[in-house]
């Protein structure tokens, strides 16, 4: 099911959102819509206040960006098939330099700007079974991730 995405100024996208448990009702529902919504929206990433659940979730699809003529044959190939869920996720660590890319966000269509992000992160999030991962990305992987 294609959900709305709240655009900005809506008050779910100021909300801290709470974590999530195993038995939050209609989980694997609730991603399943959302990753429809994200790719009738042409998105690469969504998080779920942009549909209206104050909780926190995101997911990922960076199949879009392989095919990029501003990636590496190297990003490239760690961005092909990448698909996945971050459920609690958290940065852990930032580091390396410090670098623009012109972004979009499906909340605020038809803009885009120069956002400013370090290169690596460390972040650690639950996957769809609940398994805790620690994980550290770097180059485009990491302006997707830092949702």
């Amino acid at each position: 099911m294609i959900l709305p995405i709240y655009g900005y100024g809506e008050p779910v996208l100021r909300k801290v959102c709470d974590d999530i448990t195993p038995d939050y009702p209609n989980l694997n529902e609730t991603i399943t819509n959302m990753y429809e919504t994200m790719y009738h929206a042409h998105g690469v990433g969504l998080a779920a206040p942009q549909v209206g659940m104050s909780i926190r979730l995101f997911i990922v699809d960076t199949e879009p960006f392989a095919d990029s003529d501003d990636v590496s044959k190297e990003e490239a190939a760690q961005l092909k098939g990448f698909k996945k869920t971050f459920i609690n996720p958290k940065i852990i660590k930032e580091e390396g330099d410090i670098w623009g890319f012109n972004e979009g966000c499906l909340s605020i269509p038809d803009v885009r700007e120069d956002v400013f992000r370090h290169d690596i992160i460390t972040i650690e999030y639950m996957d769809e079974a609940f398994n805790k991962k620690t994980e550290v990305y770097d180059g485009n992987s990491t302006r997707i991730r830092s949702y």
